[in-house]
């Protein structure tokens, strides 16, 4: 091979400058999975009770001191919570940490 057809391994695996906003999983936007780093789990959890910012913020807390995680997301209006972690999580860990922050943890989506 000349070197005009060989690719350097680094070349194949950096995304070009200027590239996609669009994140692996084929999301659009600047925010969200787009920032979520390469090896992650994201799981979403339906927790029930939370109606406000205080709540979310409540249960985002609590959460986000689990070990490995890197990002929580709560959103009062669906009861939805995203988590953004190095492995997957154990429930049982999750549902103590919902109920610390005086919710109801319903269970993945």
């Amino acid at each position: 091979m000349t070197a005009e057809t060989q690719t350097p391994a680094s070349a194949e695996t950096a995304p070009a400058s200027g590239g996609s906003c669009c994140s692996p999983s084929g999301s659009c936007g600047s925010s969200g999975a787009a920032d979520v780093a390469v090896g992650s789990v994201t799981t979403v959890y339906e927790v029930k009770g939370m109606t406000c910012g205080h709540c979310e913020g409540a249960v985002s807390g609590e959460i986000a001191e689990i070990a490995g995680v890197s990002s929580v997301k709560a959103v009062a209006s669906t009861g939805q919570v995203t988590v953004v972690s190095a492995a997957p999580l154990d429930e049982e860990t999750v549902r103590a940490a919902v109920d610390e922050a005086g919710y109801e943890l319903v269970g993945t989506l």
